[in-house]
């Protein structure tokens, strides 16, 4: 018996074939419609990450409009109306720029140390910051605060941080044994080491230093000045738009060492590269505010949560949203509502804390 009549008496019900026929028409409609492997694979999550970014441009546009136009004792018609919002203008640029820099920043640098944890914080920015500012005012005493306000202190400040972060990327990844891990490592251990200086020196300070030098301390739009933004505006684009067209490596990157070398990149190489525009990104926001630790977290903890990709196409400009309207926001509320915009450090902190407990407690991860 051969093997078609075999198959035939099996399967008496059913129609034997060739398997390079084509499908039955009526087989084809039935089919599963066919899958794909993009960023955004299904048309559900991009409706949904584009209703997103819809809402947080209007509510990006709120807040701007909110902080130019209220109490603002003049008519909207009357010139003098616009005359305010110019000076108020400022703040909103500065808001722009560091909600900016802590988002490109904080994303790409949890790429390149594969951590969604840590932020470019841990490198010791910040504490440089605190140790130039309480350094001055132990040496120099409270003018030395005040003539470090301008364009050249700013530009001097931003390179001894743009230096010392290069200085510490170039030594501990150029070498033999150079990693990353090792790399943040050494950044906490110098970060503490300039904390404690700081502090020690704060301690010697009389009250009334204290309370001046506290001031420069938190992280607040008033710390700056409008003669940083010749400087900042181009740092932080230029570092901003560097990151973005780099966000086809990231997504590489993101897959680890070997990976990345397998596919043809060189790992050291790009790393590096997106170190050096981070340093710039966060030299410029700690420079202009001062220190914001728990921004840069929490906006690129959202905007993974909300953007429900890990392509960089979609996160950094979700994450450079969620920033302008988490600071914007936050500055907003507490400048009308509380009339203490000196601390908008605190209630970004709150928010931010609540946040992580509640993504970690319900999804049990980042």
């Amino acid at each position: 018996m051969s093997a078609e009549t075999t198959e035939s008496t099996r399967y008496p019900n059913e129609t034997t074939r060739n398997p390079n026929e084509a499908t039955p028409r009526k087989q084809r409609d039935s089919a599963p419609p066919r899958r794909s492997s993009g960023s955004l694979s299904t048309s559900k999550s991009k409706w949904r990450y584009w209703s997103i970014m819809a809402g947080l441009i209007v509510a990006s546009a709120a807040i701007a409009l909110g902080l130019l136009a209220w109490d603002n004792p003049m008519p909207i018609t009357d010139e003098g109306f616009w005359l305010i919002a110019q000076l108020r203008m400022k703040n909103l640029v500065v808001i722009a720029i560091v909600a900016l820099c802590q988002a490109f920043a904080t994303v790409a640098f949890q790429t390149v140390t594969n951590n969604r944890i840590i932020t470019p914080s841990i490198m010791g920015f910040e504490s440089l910051y605190v140790a130039i500012q309480t350094g001055a005012m132990y040496f120099f005493g409270v003018t030395a605060i005040v003539d470090l306000k301008g364009l050249v202190p700013f530009t001097v400040q931003l390179l001894l941080m743009v230096g010392l972060s290069l200085a510490l990327y170039g030594w501990l990844l150029s070498g033999r044994y150079g990693n990353i891990a090792i790399m943040l490592l050494i950044g906490v251990v110098i970060g503490g080491g300039l904390g404690s200086i700081a502090t020690f020196m704060q301690r010697t300070l009389t009250p009334s230093e204290f309370d001046v030098l506290a001031a420069r301390l938190f992280g607040s739009i008033s710390n700056s000045d409008s003669s940083y933004l010749p400087v900042s505006i181009p740092l932080c684009l230029l570092a901003c738009a560097a990151i973005y067209l780099s966000s086809s490596r990231l997504n590489v990157l993101a897959l680890g060492r070997d990976a990345t070398s397998n596919l043809g990149l060189n790992h050291k190489y790009e790393m590096m590269k997106i170190l050096f525009f981070v340093s710039f990104l966060m030299a410029v926001s700690v420079s202009m505010i001062g220190p914001m630790i728990f921004l840069g977290f929490l906006v690129a903890m959202l905007a993974y949560q909300f953007s429900d990709t890990y392509d960089h196409r979609y996160v950094l400009p979700m994450a450079g949203l969620l920033g302008f309207v988490v600071l914007g926001g936050a500055y907003f509320i507490m400048k009308n509502l509380f009339y203490a915009e000196g601390v908008v450090s605190i209630i970004i902190e709150v928010i931010g804390g609540g946040a992580f407990l509640f993504v970690i407690m319900r999804k049990g991860r980042l």
